[in-house]
Formats: structure tokens, sequence, C-alpha cells
């Protein structure tokens, strides 16, 4: 049976382990925001168009969970595959964190504000930390957490309520409202996931939840009618290449995030996914030349506000 989270926890456990660990897997997932825009124009995707969105996702999902397993059977030199015990997990895990997380997210986002989505994503760290402390008890709600969150929050508003960051606010029920459950779904996993991780590898069942979940999307997507392939006109080597840069993405951020909440509180991580709109807004500027999204000045303000929630709530008791 694959090693649980206990080898792991050594750096990860130490404070430079978990900014190291949480900074780079949220460094990856800003570059997703660009990469995705990018992607859905090398495989003429609108964005209306929620089947193809959906079965572009569950592409990438599929590539992470194959680059993780085929990754780390090279690594330890052994099939890196689920036991029997192992299964039911990954099967959870999928359900929560790609299945009804990015399904609610993407046709709830077909019919609301790209402003009221972003700011309803950023909730989820509240959700996390409730549902650890009250749901799942592994750890307690403290007045720093709940401060910590809410300068964080205050930082993602900043970013969202600033420039032209794409509509106003509203809220609708199979709009918003199924963005709001795709967070509660992301933050269900995280708990799990840190469940989970006391008896089975978080790495393995990472991997493989992206396997599942990547393979119900896919086809799910192409059931209803969805279309993955490079448009015509595009670059096809440059379009497969950035599918696959797009698994890379997820199977290493999200490994990465599964061994560090195995290794801490699960609020002490989920704080960091402040940070993720924050690199969005940057890697888009430098990427795709949005420079009058987020002011400099503004920028500083919001990750001085999201870095101080982040020393806040992992200050030791």
């Amino acid at each position: 049976m694959a090693q649980p989270a206990a080898a792991q926890k050594t750096f990860l456990a130490t404070t430079p382990g978990l900014v190291l660990g949480c900074t780079f897997a949220c460094l990856l997932w800003g570059s997703a925001f660009p990469c995705i825009k990018i992607g859905y124009g090398l495989f003429g995707i609108a964005s209306t168009d929620v089947a193809s969105i959906i079965a572009f996702a569950g592409a990438r999902f599929l590539i992470s969970g194959a680059l993780v397993a085929v990754g780390m059977s090279i690594a330890r030199r052994r099939p890196f595959v689920p036991t029997r015990r192992d299964w039911p997990c990954a099967i959870k895990l999928s359900v929560f964190q790609t299945i009804l997380q990015y399904l609610l997210f993407y046709i709830g986002l077909s019919r609301c504000s790209g402003v009221t989505s972003s700011i309803i994503e950023a909730s989820s760290t509240f959700i996390v930390v409730f549902l650890a402390a009250y749901a799942f008890r592994t750890e307690r709600m403290t007045g720093a957490k709940a401060l910590g969150c809410i300068l964080g929050f205050a930082g993602v508003l900043i970013v969202n309520l600033s420039g032209r960051a794409g509509g106003g606010l509203s809220f609708r029920l199979d709009g918003e409202g199924l963005v709001f459950l795709s967070t509660f779904a992301a933050a269900m996993s995280s708990n799990l996931c840190k469940r989970y991780s006391a008896d089975h590898d978080p790495v393995l069942l990472s991997g493989w939840q992206f396997a599942i979940g990547g393979t119900v999307m896919l086809t799910a997507g192409l059931a209803a009618g969805g279309r993955v392939a490079p448009a015509p006109g595009a670059n096809p080597a440059a379009a497969i290449a950035l599918l696959v840069y797009m698994g890379f993405i997820s199977a290493a951020a999200y490994s990465v995030w599964s061994a560090t909440i195995a290794a801490n509180d699960v609020s002490r991580v989920a704080v960091f996914g402040f940070v993720n709109p924050i690199f969005g807004v940057i890697l888009s500027a430098i990427l795709l030349g949005e420079t009058d999204v987020l002011s400099p000045a503004l920028a500083v303000v919001s990750l001085v506000l999201v870095c101080a929630g982040i020393v806040i709530v992992n200050r030791q008791d």
C-alpha cells in the first residue's frame, strides 16, 4: 500500500514548506486563468458553448490523472494505482473536487456575471474553515482565523470590483446559486482530502480522482454536443501542447496542495487560495496584455491584505 502522508509531513508541516507548497500550487493555478482563455481560442470554444467547455475541462483533468499515474509509477518504479480500499475515497473525492465543482461552476458561470462568480468562488475559504471546525471537527474556529479570512476576502473584493472586472453584481439561483454550490463542493473536497490522508496517499487520491472526474466530464460534454479539437487555422501542436500544460497545472498543483493539506490544518492551507485571483490578474497582464483590469497600486493593496490574512491564520496558537 502507498505510504500515507506521514512521510511527506517532515517538510510540508514546517512554515517554509507550507508557504512554498501553497505558493507553488497557487502560482500554477493563477497561470490557468490566462491559459484557459488562450485555450478557448486555439480550440475555437465560445464562452457560451458550455458543452465544449465541460468537455475541454474533462480532457484537461483526464490528462492530469494520466500524468500523475505515469509520473509516480516511474518515480516509484511500480504501478501507481489504487488498492481496493483506495477506490471509494478516490471516487468520493472525484465527485466533489472535479465533477460537481466544475460542472456546477461552468453551468452557473454561463448564466451569471464574472464579478459575482469570482467573489463567490473566493468565499470557498470561509466554507472550508467552517466545515473543518463544525462539520468535520478537525480543528477549532478562532478569532484569528475569522479575521484572516476576512482580510483575504477583502483583497479579493478589490481585485474583482476594480477596473473592467466584467459585469455588475447580481444573483440568480440557476447562475450564482450554482457557482456557490460549486464552492461548497470544493470546500468539501479539501476537508475530505484531510480526512482520507490519515490512511491513504493524498497524491494517489489526487491523481485518480482527476482521472475519474475527467472521464465523466469529457463523456458528459461530448454527449451534450461539445467538441475538443483544434480550431481551423490554429496550430494543432500548440493547441495540444497547451492542453497538456493545463493538465500538468492541475496534476502538479493539486498533488502538492493535497499533500500540504495532509500535513497541516485545513485552514492554514485554504487561506492561500485568496492568492489565486491576484496571480491570475498579474499573469493575465503579462500573457494577455490585460493591463487595464487592475492598477498596480490596487494590486499591491490586494496582495498586502491577502498576505496579512495568511500570516494571521498561520500564527501558531
